[in-house]
């Protein structure tokens, strides 16, 4: 319900300071208060009284919304009350006025209305979807519920004559650039220049390859209203599912291709550090929806949303009026976000080789494993491809002296050959591609750069490295249990004695990740890292190393 009132004014932010002073005390509400909280954003202020909260829209004009005056304010107050019933009924309860009267401000009290709040029901912070991970909560069933709900949720959402432009090509072009626009004045300072060229090329070169997608989600109804700030901070589970805070006040951020949205959500559950939560919701919403070609959009609106969350940052910075807020804090923010971004673009503006080297029992497999569950990445083992190559089951064990048999150079050299087969057949389907092999010897790995160059392909090589220790006993618990990998312990000396270091490799292509620490912190060390290189990096070391050679 929205309450009228005959005569409203308008108020700068000056005059709504006074407000936000009135609303810090307990005896402004009709209701009993608990105690009182405060939320900031750049265009609102949220009141937390125990039972009910109440969000402020400040008078900002920015690009791209306007909140200048109270009429203004109050439509989009009414816009937010109907839009975010579609999510979460039970919460929000009505607009109501802020009135002043005989020197008093009031919540819907008589005299004139000077501003207006929406009013909702507050919820448990411990519940959010944010802090439910956080504190290790979030179930699998919880996931497949979200998605389910999401599903459901895009598949009833309005698509029409005036939605469908805002999933076009030129709209999406248009966006992009303007948010590249929009951050181009912190380039340099608090945005790094380099990353900052990279994203910006990748994307623009993506869309202009993908013309053809993007017509074919607008024939598909893809384009749908949607939530438009699907954040894990914004989601509850309580009562349900509730998701709340839609935006209200441009429809063109919630007029999208629904992979926007959701990509939207697993990039804020990537910033959080739980990438397989991430994977496990888009795996489930597919599942729903049957949408396969949702991955091939995933990486490149989950750069846009990163893209705009740090510049939206930027813009935070630059508050006059907010002195409270942790420059610094935000500073890190607004750089991880970048970071984010840059490495979604790496993911999809070209395929990816990966490399995963190092000695038996160093962690190769394991970590190749994971990252194919986070990237979507086909694995190619050598011990199944060199088993494959005699008809052989690669869960047996076919133990075999150091370089005999099996393991003979020749046929080591014959595994490695067809590595590249396969590896080239994937990055040609457009897909990334994850190699777990010892690549030994630099002539082993020149191959696997050669393809990468010729494919123009990004590379990464992830070295796997432990103690000789360590090493050993996970040599001596393989001899214990069925593994795929025929490296035992007798042959560890000679492994170590060819093993050539990957000193060939420039540092921008080469991360070195010790596996004795957890997983999820070697994880993150290799995601974090700055691996984009162009064919041009690529060539000119093939250059220097057949230079060398020669």
């Amino acid at each position: 319900m929205v309450i009228e009132y005959m005569l409203t004014v308008d108020i700068d932010s000056r005059s709504q300071s006074e407000i936000f002073k009135a609303m810090s005390r307990p005896d402004f509400y009709p209701h009993a208060v608990e105690k009182i909280e405060q939320t900031d954003t750049i265009i609102s202020k949220v009141f937390l009284t125990g039972q009910y909260a109440y969000k402020i829209k400040k008078p900002v004009d920015l690009e791209y919304l306007d909140f200048t005056t109270l009429d203004s304010r109050k439509h989009y107050c009414e816009q937010e009350l109907i839009l975010n019933q579609r999510l979460a009924p039970d919460v929000y309860l009505a607009v109501v006025p802020i009135t002043f009267d005989n020197g008093q401000y009031q919540l819907a009290g008589s005299g004139t209305a000077i501003e207006y709040a929406v009013k909702m029901r507050q919820l448990s912070e411990r519940l959010s979807m944010r802090n439910l991970m956080r504190r290790g909560k979030l179930d699998r069933e919880s996931i497949d519920a979200l998605a389910r709900k999401l599903a459901e949720f895009y598949r009833q959402g309005a698509y029409d004559k005036q939605i469908k432009p805002f999933g076009s090509w030129q709209t999406i072009w248009s966006n992009c650039e303007e948010n590249f626009r929009q951050a181009e004045p912190f380039v340099g300072e608090i945005i790094d220049d380099h990353k900052f060229q990279i994203i910006r090329a990748v994307t623009r070169a993506f869309l202009i390859r993908r013309i053809a997608l993007f017509e074919r989600r607008l024939e598909q109804h893809r384009i749908r209203d949607c939530h438009g700030d699907l954040r894990s901070g914004h989601i509850y589970f309580s009562d349900g599912i509730q998701i709340i805070d839609c935006i209200e006040f441009n429809d063109r951020f919630r007029y999208a291709d629904v992979t926007s949205d959701l990509a939207f959500l697993a990039m804020d559950i990537d910033f959080e550090g739980y990438p397989e939560i991430a994977r496990q919701l888009v795996d489930d919403y597919v599942d729903y929806t049957k949408d396969r070609e949702l991955f091939v959009l995933l990486d490149f609106y989950k750069c846009y949303r990163a893209w705009v969350r740090a510049k939206v940052n930027c813009f935070r910075l630059q508050e006059d009026n907010d002195a409270d807020h942790d420059t610094p804090g935000i500073i890190r923010k607004t750089k991880r976000y970048l970071d984010l971004a840059y490495r979604y673009a790496v993911q999809f503006t070209r395929p990816t080789i990966w490399v995963i080297c190092g000695l038996p029992a160093s962690g190769k497999s394991t970590i190749a494993g994971e990252l194919a569950k986070i990237l979507k990445a086909v694995v190619l083992r050598s011990d199944v491809v060199r088993k494959e190559l005699f008809g052989l089951d690669a869960e047996k064990p076919q133990i075999e002296a150091f370089e005999e048999g099996i393991y003979s150079k020749e046929v080591s050299s014959h595994t490695y050959a067809k590595l590249l087969l396969l590896a080239q057949e994937e990055v040609k389907k457009g897909g990334s591609v994850i190699l777990d092999a010892t690549y030994t010897s630099e002539h082993q790995r020149d191959g696997v750069l050669c393809l990468a160059k010729d494919m123009d392909a990004n590379i990464i090589f992830v070295e796997c490295v432990a103690p000789y220790q360590t090493l050993k006993k996970r040599l001596i618990e393989r001899e214990a249990a069925v593994a795929i990998s025929d490296a035992r312990l007798q042959h560890l000396k000679q492994f170590r004695a060819q093993f050539e270091p990957l000193a060939e490799i420039r540092d921008e292509l080469h991360i070195r990740v010790d596996t004795n620490m957890p997983l999820k912190q070697s994880i993150r060390q290799i995601l974090a890292h700055d691996h984009f290189a162009t064919s041009q990096q690529i060539g000119e070391l093939m250059k220097n190393r057949l230079s060398e050679k020669a």
